[in-house]
């Protein structure tokens, strides 16, 4: 570990990938409105948001890879001039086919959140990497919060002006990155063995094999699957329990909630986590952060009042604050430094999964069963994330030994 390297350059990754997220953020408010333009069909107008989801499940493992061949730094730089260019793509589209073309290279091009995680595991070790983790969380939250923001004000000024706009932000972040952010990775441990699809049968293989691996991967995505049914389904339920006749009071309502949720979850992964990382144990974290996501999703049906509601989202938020980055830390120490760009990105494949799975049932089963079914389902599936990474089996002790979870003080 470098320490006084890590303490100059997580503040820069940290803004490097808040501004990447600004961008995203500032664009999906507008995807309906896009898909409208070009009389697209509602299945059109979904699968314009699900094939980002794809494109990352597809392409987060290679980008880590990547990074494990190449060096962090120059795959961090290329994605994000990739995502200048899907921007571009966008505010010059033409067609329904033009706006899966941007939308397809801008899933590309977003899915290097592993290599951003794996920066953070090559200069951190212990409550510090599960530290890093969470900012990558918060740079999520909190770009989620302004850009949407950001997109109602820059529409005023025209109909190209939001899209030209993160294009500009994310071309400002390229130079940011090639003056600010230094290389992670010794010379020396740059490989330069032919590349191997990290999801080929093989590669996974490999990347299940170290003792714990599987168990943490597989909780990793249960968890991530429980927290995305809320995309496809809260805002439908909040608009039925808390809506109001007012054309458009409804939607400012549940927009005003998903801030709430985005400010608990900045709260969360940047502040608290760093703060508990050092008196716990990152399976500690892990185990309380799943406990509380269960319990919110199961007190969700019940919550009849505001007030109760809002505590339960925030159980739900804060559970899927404290677990995650501890969960990418523990999965990242899984592997020998000189992979951890694919194991992450083989974790972050399968959270690209479970996000378009989670949101897609979900939807399907509050369309089938009712509101309150889905947020059982999801607390459902926390308990079974619980479950597995509680099983006393040989595979988990073997992994509590090859990833330590000692006290950091």
């Amino acid at each position: 570990m470098r320490p006084a390297a890590g303490s100059r350059s997580l503040p820069v990754l940290f803004l490097t990938v808040f501004i990447d997220l600004v961008g995203f953020g500032i664009v999906i408010p507008l995807l309906p409105v896009y898909a409208e333009r070009f009389h697209a069909t509602p299945f059109q107008a979904g699968a314009l948001i699900a094939v980002y989801s794809l494109m990352q499940l597809v392409f987060a493992p290679v980008w880590g890879r990547l990074s494990d061949q190449l060096g962090r730094r120059p795959v961090l730089l290329v994605s994000l001039a990739g995502s200048a260019v899907s921007y571009l793509l966008l505010a010059g589209a033409w067609s329904v086919g033009t706006l899966f073309a941007a939308r397809i290279l801008a899933g590309i091009a977003g899915a290097n959140i592993p290599v951003a995680q794996a920066y953070i595991a090559d200069l951190t070790e212990g409550a510090e990497r599960t530290r890093g983790m969470g900012l990558i969380g918060a740079a999520f939250g909190l770009g989620m919060v302004l850009g949407p923001a950001l997109a109602g004000a820059l529409a005023s000024f025209g109909p190209r002006v939001p899209e030209l706009f993160a294009a500009g932000l994310c071309l400002v972040n390229v130079g940011l990155a090639a003056r600010r952010l230094p290389e992670s990775r010794p010379a020396d441990r740059s490989r330069t063995t032919s590349f191997r699809h990290p999801l080929s049968p093989g590669a996974v293989r490999e990347a299940l094999a170290p003792p714990g691996a599987a168990r943490l991967l597989g909780v990793f995505f249960l968890v991530t699957l429980s927290f995305a049914v809320l995309y496809g389904t809260f805002s439908l339920a909040a608009e039925q329990r808390y809506g109001c006749a007012e054309v458009g009071c409804a939607d400012r309502q549940v927009a005003v909630f998903w801030v709430y949720m985005g400010l608990v979850g900045v709260v969360v992964q940047g502040w608290l986590v760093g703060r508990l990382a050092r008196r716990l144990p990152e399976r500690s974290l892990v185990l309380a952060g799943i406990g509380a996501l269960a319990v919110g999703f199961f007190w969700v049906p019940f919550a009849t009042q505001l007030p109760s509601l809002l505590a339960a989202l925030a159980l739900v938020v804060t559970g899927q604050g404290l677990a995650s980055p501890s969960l990418s830390s523990l999965i990242s120490r899984t592997a020998d430094a000189e992979v951890q760009g694919g194991a992450l990105g083989i974790s972050q494949s399968l959270a690209a999964g479970a996000r378009v799975l989670g949101p897609a049932g979900g939807g399907l089963i509050f369309e089938r069963l009712g509101a309150s079914v889905p947020f059982a389902m999801a607390g459902i599936s926390a308990l079974a994330a619980l479950g597995w990474l509680l099983a006393p089996t040989r595979v988990a002790r073997a992994g509590c030994e090859a990833a330590p979870m000692r006290r950091s003080g």
